[in-house]
């Protein structure tokens, strides 16, 4: 049975030209990049040239990319650093209701350390208004934390924005874009953000890698304890091949930047068509337009996410309920719920996202099994 993969947004295949890129660095330049005898310089020279690549993409300097294990580190990094740092200031920080919860968890153990968090609202496209940070600034408020764009709904934030009103108090920013990068563009300095994370298994890159921007100016220091890498940011040997692989990654998506959009757009609208137009009462949630390219997510009526997932899975098809970081859970999406969608229509929801290698057949061959999977579970269902 040919798997048909509409996850992306949870992980994506690691590019064979990423892997290519990445094989010498596991047996050949194997050096440890902090040594200094020849085999070392290798792995050296890969290192910075990976971070001057990435810090062009997203137009810093490569002074300001910080290489960590991926977009949970570097959103801790940026929150419990930059908190903690500044907190004479003021303990007075805020983050969205719909984040990630790496932020959101993050948010909440400072609160327990006594931190006084605002979680702002979102109206029922997911979006945050400015208007609502507004009103949130306080004389004391020293961080916001505002995803750029939503891992469940694909929802994009007016980060440019945002971060304004924040700079105007005096406050720093820092947003997660780690379903961003790759898929619509970023650039750190018409953004105005202090602080951007991004992770490399979300555009084709290998998992266990990311890097945080970390504006120059801007409070931070380690939470890790031990060696001086990464400018004694962030101790700890250096994970070569997958930085390689994240710089090679970021290159694929920049030359087919374009092209991807395009097609990812295109796989969107003609899925989102075909579901319209054979089932009813559906729901489709995040904002129909301001949204990352290829991502459906959709709630279908009286009837649990769940269970369209594993029979979808049955069919070889390979979608998410909600966010890949929750799907093990049975409580409705607090993203859905911040949106205003009730508990019962939320437990509905079902993510697809669509990749650089999926076809419009792929997306015949979900609409050809959904209807019928729908029917099915809605005749067993209570609740109709």
């Amino acid at each position: 049975m040919k798997c048909i993969y509409l996850d992306h947004s949870a992980t994506t295949p690691v590019d064979p030209e990423v892997v290519t890129a990445m094989n010498p660095f596991f047996t050949i330049h194997y050096g440890n990049p902090s040594s200094m005898y020849s085999i070392a310089e290798f792995s050296r020279d890969a290192l910075e040239e990976s971070r001057s690549t990435i810090a062009s993409f997203i137009n810093a300097s490569p002074k300001e990319i910080l290489f960590t294990s991926g977009g949970t580190e570097s959103d801790n990094q940026a929150i419990f650093t930059t908190a903690r740092k500044i907190k004479s200031k003021g303990m007075h920080i805020i983050t969205s209701s719909i984040e990630h919860h790496a932020v959101l968890h993050a948010f909440q153990q400072l609160e327990k350390e006594g931190f006084d968090v605002t979680y702002l609202p979102v109206d029922a496209h997911g979006v945050i208004s400015s208007s609502s940070l507004q009103k949130a600034m306080r004389s004391d408020t020293t961080l916001v934390s505002i995803m750029h764009a939503n891992n469940e709904v694909g929802t994009i934030q007016d980060i440019p924005s945002l971060a304004k009103i924040a700079h105007e108090k005096g406050a720093l920013f820092h947003t997660d874009a780690v379903q961003a990068i790759g898929k619509i563009p970023v650039d750190v300095q018409s953004m105005g953000v202090d602080l951007l994370s991004s992770s490399a298994h979300k555009l084709y890159g290998p998992k266990g890698v990311g890097f945080l921007y970390v504006k120059k100016g801007t409070p931070f220091s380690s939470y890790l304890y031990g060696g001086g890498q990464e400018n004694k940011k962030r101790p700890g040997t250096e994970n070569v091949p997958g930085i390689v692989g994240f710089a090679k990654a970021i290159e694929l998506a920049q030359k087919r930047f374009s092209e991807d959009t395009q097609h990812l757009q295109n796989l969107a609208t003609f899925l989102t068509e075909g579901i319209e137009n054979s089932i009813s009462d559906v729901l489709f949630t995040g904002h129909p337009t301001n949204r990352t390219p290829g991502h459906v997510s959709v709630c279908f009526k009286y009837i649990e996410g769940e269970s369209v997932l594993l029979m979808l899975d049955s069919h070889g098809i390979c979608v998410s309920s909600g966010s890949a970081c929750t799907s093990g859970s049975l409580d409705a999406s607090h993203v859905l719920l911040a949106m205003g969608i009730d508990s019962a229509t939320a437990q509905g929801s079902i993510r697809l996202t669509m990749g650089r290698h999926n076809t419009i057949e792929d997306m015949k061959a979900v609409i050809s099994v959904l209807p019928e999977i729908v029917e099915k579970l809605r005749k067993m269902s209570p609740l109709c």
